[in-house]
């Protein structure tokens, strides 16, 4: 009892009503989600032309079917999450079935709370994209985080679930369409940077051999600085997964009520990519 991860200040009595509320706080935030994206979108039309109407729309469109993907998954997941209480709790109450796998309801709200986070986010970081704010980069990281936690809730439905359940099957089939659909957002997202950044093409024309020398120079010495600062980050971040690990307690599989933890993340992820030659 005491090596259990105090993960939760909640009554087991109380996991029952916990699980519904977030489940249903999902949904309001991706109805929510949807509704924003709409907006964002008329806006687009209103304030932006050429390449970056192009571009915004695009982005945008990709976004909305994404939360259209996630909604399906939520509804899915619960309309499983259902039908696991029914077959399992047998004559007990569903608050006493929640109590009774505390753990793995516990599971089920962290995994429901991750999407939720997830769709926020990512609105969140195509309203900054539009408006010329935020970074094209922000919204392939939500899109990364979206498809993590969208695995994590149908590892933690799975766990309880009938392997001929037909509510398991959809939900599976309901993930690789939030991935795909994920997927399309990151190519999206590039495309449309890349469309941006030729727009700006760099002319250098006019530019005498001094000024030439001396910005070739500037440029040098920026790159050298950016690389020293990227590979800070990726120490930094591997220091932020040792601990994410470490906080989260993190599992890969629970058989026969035995828990496996998850392997370390590999250093090599990590490696620091080699360098172009310098002149």
């Amino acid at each position: 009892q005491e090596l259990r991860p105090k993960s939760l200040d909640i009554k087991q009595e109380e996991l029952g009503d916990m699980v519904e509320k977030e489940m249903a706080s999902t949904s309001e935030a991706i109805e929510d989600a949807v509704r924003r994206i709409e907006e964002m979108m008329s806006q687009a039309r209103n304030e932006s032309s050429g390449v970056k109407l192009e571009v915004n729309e695009r982005i945008l469109n990709s976004c909305t079917d994404l939360m259209k993907a996630i909604r399906l998954l939520v509804m899915t997941s619960t309309n499983l999450q259902k039908e696991i209480v029914e077959s399992g709790r047998g004559a007990a109450t569903t608050q006493e079935f929640y109590a009774k796998n505390s753990r793995w309801t516990e599971g089920l709200i962290s995994a429901s709370k991750a999407v939720g986070w997830g769709a926020t986010q990512l609105v969140e970081s195509a309203d900054r994209v539009v408006l010329h704010t935020g970074k094209y980069e922000e919204l392939i990281v939500c899109s990364h985080e979206i498809a993590a936690s969208t695995a994590q809730l149908v590892a933690a439905s799975k766990v309880k679930a009938e392997k001929s359940s037909r509510n398991l099957g959809r939900l599976q089939e309901c993930s690789r369409n939030v991935n795909e659909m994920a997927a399309n957002v990151v190519a999206s997202t590039k495309s449309g940077q890349e469309q941006i950044e030729e727009k700006d093409t760099m002319d250098f024309s006019g530019m005498s051999l001094i000024k030439l020398k001396k910005e070739e120079m500037e440029t040098q010495v920026k790159v050298l600085e950016l690389e020293k600062r990227l590979e800070g980050e990726r120490v930094r971040l591997g220091e932020l997964r040792k601990q994410h690990y470490a906080l989260a307690g993190a599992y890969d599989a629970v058989e026969d009520g035995e828990v496996k933890p998850a392997p370390a993340p590999r250093r090599g992820i990590l490696k620091k990519p080699p360098l172009a030659q310098k002149p």
